[in-house]
């Protein structure tokens, strides 16, 4: 932040972070990361649109970066084990929109003011060295098994024993709901692929159409439903896969990620709820537009 120097460096530097961690750590917990501390640094700054721009970007930079690794998003994760697509399918896919998509958000980056930021001093705290080397590693067994090289049960016995020794209270903290969720949204489409009726509808609906189909319904009821419900009807998973990452931008709901970053807004003092939704609908469906149009062209 002392080097940064200005706010638009600074919106420079966030916006980046978040895109290429996401990639890594999913587009959720890059927000949770991030947000927090972009808060933090606005503090005492009055200039709640560019506060509001630079969380508004970063969420952007966070659901576009998670898409160019299999495991960035749920979604990505499911198709790519649902259509058991290759490392080379998956990466041509999605790099070229990573591309476009990274330069997009810093051409928007440069609407920020140049306004001079003076960075407060902050005490560092050491890292706990065992917890960081062993979560480094088992973040590697995990990268492994989605690549295929670590079959699925060994990873998970080797996540319980870890996190059991370091801090089984963590396994508490794990959101089962969800994965409960993901589970009946499972059974859901496969019994619902079992009526012709409604098999033979959605085919026909999504047949060519996989890309604007699942990106427009990932604005009603989300990406990562949108993929597990459409993957019954379609065996063209690339085409749906960058359907739902783009679908990602465009409303609050589309990516759940976007909800994390208003959230942590709006508790902030002095939010501006109201000014927030319009900012982040400009650049979010701009966006979408934007990418939509050159992947229907065929520039992506």
């Amino acid at each position: 932040m002392k080097k940064a120097g200005n706010m638009r460096r600074i919106g420079i530097i966030f916006t980046l972070i978040c895109f290429f961690s996401s990639m890594f750590v999913t587009n959720d917990v890059a927000l949770i990361t991030f947000v927090p501390l972009t808060l933090m640094v606005y503090r005492g700054i009055q200039d709640e649109k560019s506060r509001i721009l630079t969380i508004v970007l970063e969420t952007a930079s966070a659901n576009l970066g998670s898409m160019v690794t299999p495991f960035g998003n749920p979604q990505n994760l499911y198709i790519y084990d649902k259509y058991r697509l290759s490392l080379g399918d998956f990466f041509g896919t999605m790099l070229p929109s990573a591309v476009v998509s990274l330069m997009l958000l810093i051409i928007l980056c440069m609407i920020l003011p140049k306004s001079v930021y003076g960075a407060e001093s902050y005490k560092n705290r050491q890292i706990p060295k065992v917890q960081a080397i062993s979560y480094a590693l088992l973040f590697i067994v995990c990268l492994l098994t989605v690549f295929r090289v670590i079959p699925d049960w060994i990873c998970l016995v080797i996540t319980i024993f870890v996190t059991v020794i370091l801090d089984r209270k963590l396994l508490l903290k794990a959101d089962y709901g969800l994965l409960a969720t993901f589970v009946c949204f499972f059974v859901f489409v496969g019994n619902i692929a079992r009526i012709d009726m409604i098999s033979g509808f959605f085919s026909e609906i999504l047949n060519g159409r996989e890309l604007i189909v699942s990106a427009l319904l990932s604005q009603v009821i989300s990406n990562v439903p949108s993929a597990v419900m459409l993957s019954g009807f379609t065996e063209n998973g690339k085409e749906l896969l960058l359907g739902v990452n783009l679908g990602g931008l465009g409303t609050i709901i589309a990516s759940l990620a976007s909800l994390i970053s208003f959230q942590y807004y709006r508790k902030e003092s002095g939010s501006e709820s109201g000014t927030y939704m319009r900012i982040f609908s400009l650049v979010n469906f701009g966006l979408l537009a934007i990418l939509l149009i050159f992947a229907v062209v065929g520039i992506l």
